[in-house]
């Protein structure tokens, strides 16, 4: 059952992000790297009105579905947003943060999924 709800999960996540104009959507699955989630989804977004809008869709989908946002950071005028479902953890960044903090390179050893 697990299974089948993070991937119904991460479907509502990447879609969402796709629908709002997110761009590069990564899904990394960390799950032997790190207790802290199963799975990281990265977005990039061009302005802070377009990273808000992809937030909004996203936790507006998840709730609709009965997921819960346990923790978010950076809404408003932030470069960086993060949105915490336990098992997936959402990041979505403006370009030019993403490539600074290039979280893929940092679990690179993990696989990876373009969406």
């Amino acid at each position: 059952m697990q299974k089948q709800s993070t991937e119904k999960m991460l479907k509502i996540i990447t879609e969402s992000a796709d629908h709002r104009g997110g761009a590069d959507i990564q899904v990394l699955d960390i799950r032997n790297k790190t207790s802290i989630a199963d799975y990281f989804v990265i977005v990039s977004g061009n302005s802070t009105p377009q990273l808000n809008a992809i937030a909004e869709e996203i936790d507006d989908n998840m709730a609709k579905e009965g997921y819960e946002t346990y923790h978010n950071e950076g809404n408003g005028q932030s470069r960086w947003i993060i949105l915490d479902y336990a098992d997936i953890i959402v990041h979505i960044f403006h370009r030019d943060m993403r490539e600074f903090y290039n979280l893929e390179r940092l679990w690179s050893d993990e696989e990876e999924e373009e969406v």
